[in-house]
C-alpha cells in the first residue's frame, strides 16, 4: 500500500493541534481524527474504518468512528475480547491478517465475517491515569493492514495521544466546571433555606441547619432537594448564583 501524500507526522500532528484549537466539541474533534486516518490509509480497493476505543472503568465505548467500525466494535465489547479490546488492555499491537483463520478471538471474528471484513489491526493509544484506548482499522482486504500500515498507525496512535490526552483534559476541565456550578447552586439553595429557618424560628445558624439535616433524614431526600423545597416555598423561584450563565 504506497504511502499517501499528506500523512507525514509533522503534518498531522499540526492538523490535529488545529482540531483542538478550532473546536471545544470532543466528538467533533475525535470524529476529525478517524476520518483522517481512515482516508490515509484506504485505497482504490481496499476501506479501511476506523475507531477509537475509549476504556474507562466499568465502561467501555467507541468514542468516534468511521463507516462501520463503530458497530464491529460493539460487536467486541459484547464478547468483552477482540484485537481493540487487548491492545488497550495490554498495551500491544494485534494484528489480525485473516479473519477467516486466525486461532484468536474466534467467536468475536466468526461473528464480522458478515459484515465484509478480512483483515483488522488495534494500535494501543498511551494516556494517562486509569483510561486505556486503542486506534482500530478494519480492511476489507485480506492482508490489507500489514507490517508497514500497522508501523504509520503506530506513529498516528502516538500523535493521536497527545491529542486525546489534551482533550480528555478538556473535558474533564468542563465536567470539574459543570460539577462546580452544581455545587455552588446547592451551596447557595441550602444557605438560603438556613436563612429563611432561622427567620421564621427565631433560631441560630446551627440550630437551623440541623432543622434542615433532620428533615432530610427523616423524609430520605436529599439536603439540598429539601432546602429547594423550603426556598420554593418561600419565593416561589429557583435559587440562582453569579456561576450560572
Amino acid at each position: 500500500m504506497a504511502e499517501p501524500s499528506g500523512t507525514d507526522k509533522a503534518l498531522l500532528a499540526e492538523l490535529l493541534q488545529d482540531m483542538v484549537l478550532e473546536s471545544v466539541d470532543v466528538g467533533e474533534i475525535l470524529a476529525e481524527l478517524v476520518a483522517l486516518v481512515s482516508e490515509a490509509l484506504s485505497t482504490g480497493d481496499t476501506e479501511v474504518s476506523c475507531s477509537i476505543s475509549l476504556l474507562r472503568p466499568r465502561k467501555k465505548a467507541t468514542v468516534a468512528s468511521s463507516s462501520r467500525a463503530k458497530l464491529l466494535d460493539e460487536m467486541q465489547y459484547a464478547y468483552d475480547h477482540g484485537p481493540c479490546l487487548t491492545a488497550a488492555r495490554d498495551n500491544v499491537e494485534v494484528r489480525v491478517d485473516d479473519v477467516d483463520h486466525d486461532p484468536r478471538f474466534r467467536t468475536y471474528l466468526d461473528a464480522v465475517r458478515a459484515n465484509g471484513i478480512k483483515s483488522m489491526l488495534a494500535v494501543p493509544i498511551p494516556l494517562d491515569g486509569n483510561a486505556q484506548a486503542a486506534l482500530n482499522l478494519y480492511a476489507t482486504r485480506l492482508g490489507a493492514l500489514d507490517f508497514d500500515v500497522a508501523d504509520r498507525a503506530g506513529r498516528l496512535a502516538r500523535e493521536a495521544s497527545r491529542s486525546l490526552r489534551l482533550v480528555l483534559r478538556i473535558a474533564g476541565l468542563a465536567e470539574s466546571n459543570a460539577d462546580l456550578k452544581a455545587a455552588m447552586g446547592s451551596r447557595t439553595t441550602i444557605d438560603l433555606a438556613v436563612g429563611i429557618i432561622m427567620g421564621q424560628n427565631r433560631c441560630s445558624q446551627h440550630e437551623a441547619f440541623n432543622i434542615l439535616r433532620i428533615a432530610s433524614s427523616a423524609r430520605n431526600i436529599k439536603l439540598r432537594d429539601v432546602a429547594a423545597a423550603v426556598v420554593n416555598a418561600v419565593g416561589g423561584e429557583k435559587a440562582t448564583t453569579h456561576f450560572e450563565d
